[in-house]
């Protein structure tokens, strides 16, 4: 993803507006659900992802939350618990969890701007990029582990081995 920063005055921009802006610039499909929160889908080479961020004025914090779908077989979910906690050993900027109920599988991160900090559009661009860089890198482990007969760490070989190509 390219910076988006010329794109914004230097002036305080609430948070959303910035990711508003990006989304615009990326010409994603985006949902302005309130005046602190928007929800959109990014195109990856898996899957689209349903990306939702939310501000709250609260805590100062930035939330972001990118979901795919993900209902694995009951006997796996063992398994994809172990594969989910071995890939957030290998993740500093979020972190994955299955929504059982929801059929969801999720990666969140929250970006802290306690003190008034603002959020760069570059700083935001790069979470949306960590996040979706971080589903496609591990969508393909967790399908193993549920679908392929694979064990954790052969999945996980293959998430951690730079792929070249596409099947």
């Amino acid at each position: 993803m390219a910076n988006a920063e010329h794109y914004l005055g230097d002036a305080d921009v609430h948070p959303i507006d910035v990711v508003e802006t990006i989304a615009q610039y990326y010409d994603w499909d985006f949902d302005r659900v309130a005046e602190d929160q928007i929800a959109m889908a990014i195109e990856g080479s898996w899957r689209t992802y349903s990306i939702t961020l939310a501000w709250s004025p609260y805590d100062e914090t930035l939330r972001m939350v990118c979901t795919f779908d993900m209902d694995p077989p009951k006997d796996k979910i063992p398994s994809l618990y172990h594969a989910l906690n071995e890939a957030n050993d290998e993740c500093w900027a979020g972190s994955f969890s299955l929504w059982e109920e929801q059929k969801l599988m999720v990666y969140r991160y929250g970006l802290l701007l306690g003190g008034e900090a603002v959020a760069g559009s570059e700083q935001i661009d790069q979470m949306l990029t960590a996040a979706v860089s971080a589903c496609e890198q591990y969508y393909p482990a967790f399908q193993l582990v549920c679908w392929g007969d694979s064990t954790v760490k052969q999945a996980m070989d293959i998430a951690m081995t730079g792929a070249y190509g596409r099947a």
